[in-house]
């Protein structure tokens, strides 16, 4: 499994461009990606401010997610209206994650895109130490 927590925060006045993307590629995911497990999108408490909760079933299908054409059509309206986002692995615990399994790390498959060997190395999943002792 790959389950990631993003935040996203928009430049001022473009919440309503965000929140209008970012319901195209929560539709485009959920009609053409079985691997997807969750993906939902959360406002914070701040003006601008977006929390993603995503699932997937393991991490080759996290880059088919990152490396699919509805995700790409919006990068650089994305990049233009986006002014912090972050990226982190984490590791659901056993109450309740409604079924998810602990995050792992995985090499990109031999027929992994460039763009999927690009998002493998930018975005690795890292299991520290602690989680392993958790897990157990």
């Amino acid at each position: 499994m790959a389950t990631l927590l993003s935040y996203i925060k928009v430049k001022a006045g473009q919440e309503t461009a965000y929140e209008d993307m970012q319901a195209v590629l929560y539709r485009d995911t959920w009609a053409t990606e079985p691997g997807c497990r969750r993906y939902e999108f959360y406002r914070g408490p701040e003006r601008g401010e977006y929390y993603a909760l995503l699932s997937f079933d393991d991490f080759q299908a996290f880059l088919i997610h990152q490396s699919s054409d509805h995700h790409e059509d919006f990068g650089e309206k994305f990049g233009a209206i986006i002014e912090d986002h972050w990226v982190k692995w984490v590791d659901p615990m056993d109450r309740g994650s409604k079924g998810l399994a602990p995050s792992n790390p995985q090499e990109p498959q031999e027929d992994a895109t460039p763009l999927m060997i690009q998002n493998s190395q930018s975005m690795p999943i890292e299991v520290p130490d602690w989680w392993r002792e958790q897990r157990s």
